[in-house]
């Protein structure tokens, strides 16, 4: 006599759980939570005592009870499918124990006919509660339904009351708007002014350290030719006085030649000073025949230069495939050689990173190539470094945005240059793959 009483067990548990009585109908829930109390304690009982007869009738009388309440309360509507379902296996007990009560022997006889009603109640209680769990769940999305539904109404109804209310606000403010608007813009392009030169400035002080290099070579040359100059000098005295005039002719000759190495050192430190302020002052605009070979050469040994002022350890390779016969293109030197300069640190920086990673075994390798192909000129700035992750490949044009930590770049690198190369009628791209490198490659125009 263990069905019975797990019957009402799990049949109140049912109500509990469907109707959510837990806080909706609070006196039905206090009723119900009592009633599972009430029938662990009688399952109880019924183990413990000789009570089984009356035991019997007592679940008999919970089950009729259950179902009574069931279909005569409008509280529990919901829960009656599943009554329906588990009602003809409740009644098909009841008569059976009456049978075994009256005449255990007459029940004995028609055993076979009960279990074949057992097995076609069962049947159909599994049956109704399948059904009722597809009618139960699609009822839940129906009132899903019906409550987003609600809820989008009340939604739009709201933000087309706010929205009304926003445009009449701006509307009211139109005028005044207006004028703020060109105000704004004129500020917009007054800092933008400011935020390309600050760019400009930030590259000049990553040359400054290349600069003071390549200026020294120079000044080395000058001072050493200089102080052999004045000796000579002296030589070119004692061989006169001495009558050795075809010796103070060769020493004059020789300090001839160191008077050219001074004037040609003299004007190689000249034209890097005047790189140097080109390269600091504001861009006139006009364009002018250049020699790219000289320019991409120049601010490849300053970027890296200006790499190894910062990391005395650092080494790199630079390698340069110039055409010769390339002729000057009309460009504005200030703009492209920021352009050059530019992808010159970064490919010096990305070198640099790697051989942090990788140390020994590793060779950074910078190299430059300037070809002409047909009407056009193509720069290619290679490096062997960290590469360009293909997730961020289509943001690196993008104002402000950098890969580098913080503090290390503006993030405005490559958008000015991105926006110079295409005012002179070019276009910039990049080849790159992961860990293994990366490659920007300029076309200009020859005859723009």
């Amino acid at each position: 006599m263990v069905l019975e009483p797990l019957l009402v067990f799990l049949l109140i548990r049912h109500l509990r759980k469907i109707l959510q009585t837990f806080s909706p109908i609070a006196e039905w829930n206090k009723i119900l939570k009592i009633s599972l109390y009430a029938v662990v304690v009688l399952f109880i009982v019924q183990r413990s005592l000789p009570v089984a007869p009356v035991m019997m009738w007592i679940w008999h009388l919970l089950l009729l009870i259950i179902i009574w309440v069931t279909f005569n309360q409008p509280e529990f509507v919901e829960a009656r499918p599943v009554m329906r379902a588990v009602l003809p296996l409740i009644i098909l007990l009841i008569i059976s124990d009456i049978f075994k009560l009256v005449s255990h022997r007459v029940y004995q006889e028609i055993k076979t006919y009960f279990d074949i009603a057992f097995a076609i109640a069962i049947t159909w209680m599994v049956a109704m509660l399948i059904r009722s769990k597809k009618q139960q769940k699609a009822l839940e999305k129906e009132r899903e339904k019906t409550h987003e539904e609600e809820e989008r109404r009340k939604f739009i109804s709201a933000q087309k009351a706010e929205l009304e209310l926003i445009v009449s606000e701006r509307t009211a403010e139109l005028t005044n708007q207006k004028n703020e608007l060109q105000e704004a813009l004129n500020d917009l392009k007054s800092a933008q002014a400011q935020l390309i030169q600050s760019e400009k400035m930030a590259s000049l002080g990553e040359l400054t350290a290349g600069i003071a290099h390549e200026i020294q070579n120079p000044l080395n040359f000058v001072n050493n030719f200089s102080e052999v100059s004045t000796e000579l000098i002296e030589e070119i005295k004692h061989e006169l006085k001495a009558g050795n005039g075809k010796e103070a002719i060769a020493i004059a000759d020789d300090l001839g030649e160191n008077l050219q190495k001074i004037t040609h050192h003299g004007k190689r430190a000249d034209a890097i000073v005047k790189g140097m302020l080109q390269h600091s002052r504001a861009s006139t605009g006009n364009k002018e025949p250049t020699d790219i070979n000289a320019l991409a050469d120049e601010y490849l040994r300053l970027s890296y230069h200006g790499l190894r002022a910062k990391d005395k350890s650092f080494n790199a390779t630079m390698e340069t495939h110039f055409d010769e016969s390339l002729e000057k293109v009309n460009i504005i030197p200030q703009d492209v050689g920021r352009v050059i300069l530019n992808l010159f640190t970064n490919a010096f920086y990305s070198v640099s990173e790697k051989k942090k990673l990788l140390k020994d075994g590793y060779t950074p390798i910078v190299s430059v190539t300037t070809k002409k192909i047909k009407d056009k000129v193509e720069i290619r700035i290679k490096d062997n470094g960290i590469g360009i992750p293909q997730k961020v490949l289509d943001k690196i044009y993008h104002p402000f945005f950098t890969t580098k930590p913080t503090g290390q770049g503006t993030g405005l690198g490559l958008s000015l240059s991105y926006d110079i190369i295409k005012a002179h009628g070019g276009e910039i791209k990049v080849e790159t793959k992961e860990g293994e490198g990366a490659e920007f490659i300029i076309n200009l125009p020859v005859n723009e």
